[in-house]
């Protein structure tokens, strides 16, 4: 093998990486806020009494879980500005993942949700509580305390997911990187770098989300529950 590797070009290239890569940080954080709060309200749908409002959540989760991601980017960004709509590529790409990562939430918030006993809801009833009150001291908490280790799961896969977003030009990491192995045609050291800051960030998403789940389910915490 003659390939000569060389890293010294990401020294020019650095700034550009890290603009990159706080893109994807901005990215990731923006999804999982909403991406949670809009799985969960799907989820609180998919557990109501009300049929249609069962049926019109399960149709969404059904559609999107079930058309890839790259097809709903394309929709919203090529799709919406064929229609006269145009919309920023960061914007689509978030609108995007959002739509796509709520449908997941859903199905395992709606987990957590079913696995309140009904025992727990009668006494809520008894003591008079409102039902936004009860889903909101009763139901959510240890809901999401039980399914908390698959969201945290989930909540990385959509910083891994933000990658994609580069298809539809936003400048992202992996954008970032394509941009730079055109210029350079060093796809090997490239590629490996984004990979290892790709790793980091991963560990560091986890990381939090270890800590922040020992502060706010103290039961985690005594029972040495991993994440």
């Amino acid at each position: 093998m003659d390939y000569q590797f060389d890293f010294s070009f990401l020294a020019e290239y650095w700034p550009e990486l890290l603009r990159g890569l706080w893109l994807t940080i901005k990215m990731s954080v923006i999804t999982i806020a909403l991406g949670f709060a809009v799985g969960t309200l799907f989820a609180i749908g998919r557990s109501s009494q009300r049929s249609w409002l069962r049926r019109l959540c399960a149709i969404y989760v059904e559609v999107i879980r079930n058309t890839p991601l790259l097809i709903q980017m394309f929709l919203i960004y090529f799709g919406l500005a064929s229609l006269g709509l145009k919309l920023g590529a960061d914007f689509c790409a978030i609108l995007a993942i959002v739509i796509n990562i709520s449908a997941y939430t859903c199905e395992i918030m709606r987990a957590g949700i079913e696995s309140i006993r009904k025992g727990q809801l009668e006494a809520a009833n008894c003591l008079g509580l409102s039902r936004l009150q009860t889903l909101a001291m009763i139901v959510l908490p240890p809901a999401t305390e039980r399914v908390y280790p698959a969201l945290t799961s989930q909540f990385i896969l959509i910083m891994l997911t933000t990658s994609v977003v580069s298809q539809i030009s936003a400048e992202e990491l992996t954008s970032i990187a394509t941009r730079i192995d055109s210029i350079t045609f060093r796809s090997f050291e490239i590629y490996l770098v984004v990979a290892i800051l790709y790793i980091l960030l991963a560990a560091t998403v986890r990381i939090f989300f270890w800590l922040l789940g020992r502060l706010a389910f103290p039961r985690l915490r005594r029972l040495g529950t991993p994440l």
